[in-house]
C-alpha cells in the first residue's frame, strides 16, 4: 500500500498540481490532511481525501475521514481540534476510537512520524510554509507486510528524512 499525503498548501495550486501529476495513479490513496484553502471545485483537488483545517473557512470538508485503504485504516484530520501542538494524547484517543492503524495530520507545518501504541502518528510538514527546516515537504508512506517506510520529500524530488518502522 503506498499513500501520498500532504499538508498545509494555503492556497497554493501549483504544488498541488504537481504533485497529483506526478503521483495520481502511482499511489493508492491521496491525502491532504487540511489548511490547503480552497473549495472541493478546484480540480488540484480531486482525488485527495481532505479534511478542514483551522484556516479553511469555505467549510465544505469534514474535519475528520476514516477510511479503509488495502487492510489499513486510516483517520485524516488537520489536528488543531486535538491540540497537536501541545500533545499527541488527545489524537491517540480518537484514533483508537476509530480503530486507525495510521493517523495522518498537519497544523504544526513540522514534519514527524512517530509509532503511539502500534498507531503510526504522521505529519507531512507543509508544501508552503515548512516550521523548524527550509525544505518545503510532503511525506510518501509505503506498507509492506509488517513494515512501514515512510519518505519526507521535497517537490524536487530530494528526500530530506526517512523513517522505516515495523509493526507489532
Amino acid at each position: 500500500m503506498k499513500a501520498l499525503i500532504v499538508s498545509d498548501s494555503h492556497g497554493s495550486v501549483k504544488e498541488l498540481k504537481q504533485l497529483k501529476e506526478q503521483y495520481e495513479g502511482n499511489v493508492d490513496v491521496m491525502i491532504h490532511c487540511g489548511d490547503s484553502e480552497l473549495t472541493s471545485q478546484h480540480t488540484e483537488l480531486e482525488g485527495f481525501h481532505v479534511v478542514k483545517g483551522n484556516c479553511d473557512y469555505a467549510g465544505d470538508f469534514p474535519n475528520d475521514i476514516i477510511t479503509e485503504v488495502q487492510n489499513t485504516w486510516f483517520l485524516i484530520t488537520h489536528g488543531h481540534l486535538y491540540n497537536i501542538k501541545m500533545t499527541l494524547q488527545t489524537l491517540l484517543y480518537r484514533a483508537k476510537e476509530a480503530e486507525a492503524n495510521v493517523v495522518c495530520f498537519g497544523h504544526s507545518h513540522i514534519l514527524g512520524a512517530e509509532i503511539i501504541n502500534d498507531i503510526l502518528f504522521i505529519n507531512p510538514g507543509s508544501i508552503l510554509l515548512p516550521r523548524s527546516r527550509r525544505e518545503k515537504t510532503f511525506a510518501l508512506l509505503e506498507i509492506k507486510e509488517d513494515i512501514m517506510d515512510i519518505r519526507f520529500l521535497t517537490l524536487e524530488g530530494t528526500i530530506v528524512a526517512q523513517k522505516t518502522l515495523k509493526i507489532g
